[in-house]
């Protein structure tokens, strides 16, 4: 990958100056519809103590030039951080570490973007967004890429940056988004709802009694079994669950441990959004059909997403030389 054999540092700064929507969005739909191979991108690993927690997301490219892996600490205190180290394929040379924390919220976004690009018909779209945090605010920003808006609203439960959002995207999307008082509000006449926020005592912020037929709704705020964003009547709604990783999701989320214990049964109503991206699963049998987008994240849309940030900043001579590097076992 480096032709210079040199390390390099990429910061927050320099991902954010790289990283357009739809570089990603077609980066990780590329990645979606190469061949599958689960040994390439393992399920993940969390070790945990306490409230303190680290989680490891592991892949190797299929461009075949790349591997490496996410980590992410999370401390005692509500603090974490993220760090992606890359690796060449071929040498085994560390070629560039990364600070993960503005490529998770694109690739996160991205791969809903790609996701709803496949799920909903083509033409503008009502949508509703719960939350109005950096996932928020990136899921709006990168759905809007692959869909027009015809309607924009936002709940958060503080005042500030539910209105902060509406100012931001009404003056970006060129439409009036309106910032509301509570989340069944937002919804009301949604196509699309996303939801990217959980609540603070862990309480479901969308309740399936809410949604109105031919809903998709989009979930990436639960992605361990402590956390919770959808109750499970939307899980019971849902004619169809895709999941970016579908045994991580149906095992080791809250919304669908608690959709289990409540009785209900989704097992075959989960399709992996790879099979959905490679056209080996149909959607949207009838327009009146409430579907599920579930997003725990991966590896493999990290993998990729770091290794386009790097190639992009070794054309535009972006990054910082790091005058270390690691010691290589074996002959090349």
């Amino acid at each position: 990958m480096s032709d210079d054999n040199a390390l390099y540092f990429l910061s927050e700064a320099d991902t954010e100056q790289i990283l357009k929507w739809p570089d990603v969005i077609a980066c990780l739909a590329s990645a979606y519809q190469a061949p599958d191979d689960p040994q390439a991108a393992p399920p993940r690993v969390v070790a945990r103590k306490g409230s303190a927690w680290l989680r490891v997301l592991a892949a190797l490219s299929a461009s075949g030039r790349s591997m490496g892996v996410k980590i992410i600490g999370r401390a005692r205190t509500p603090r974490s951080s993220y760090l992606i180290p890359l690796w060449d394929q071929a040498t085994a040379e560390l070629v560039c570490l990364l600070d993960g924390k503005h490529i998770t919220a694109m690739r996160t976004a991205g791969t809903t973007a790609v996701a709803v690009d496949r799920l909903l018909p083509p033409g503008g779209i009502n949508v509703a967004v719960l939350g109005a945090g950096q996932e928020a605010q990136a899921h709006a920003s990168a759905i809007a890429t692959v869909r027009a808006f015809k309607s924009l609203a936002v709940f958060s439960p503080t005042p500030a940056s539910r209105e902060g959002f509406a100012r931001r995207f009404s003056q970006e999307l060129r439409l009036e988004c309106r910032a509301v008082d509570c989340a069944r509000a937002a919804i009301a006449g949604a196509d699309l709802i996303i939801a990217a926020a959980r609540s603070r005592d862990e309480t479901p912020i969308l309740e399936g009694a809410w949604l109105k037929p031919g809903t998709l709704v989009t979930s990436i705020g639960s992605t361990l079994p402590e956390q919770f964003e959808v109750d499970p009547e939307v899980i019971r709604r849902a004619e169809l669950i895709v999941a970016d990783v579908p045994e991580e999701v149906m095992h080791e989320t809250g919304d669908l441990l608690a959709a289990r214990a409540a009785g209900v049964d989704f097992a075959s109503r989960i399709v992996a959004l790879a099979d959905l991206v490679q056209g080996r699963r149909a959607v949207r049998q009838r327009a009146d059909n409430i579907i599920l987008f579930k997003s725990v994240g991966s590896g493999l849309q990290d993998i990729a997403v770091a290794e386009m940030c790097f190639d992009k900043a070794r054309q535009r001579g972006l990054g910082t030389r790091l005058p270390v590097g690691l010691s290589v076992k074996g002959k090349k």
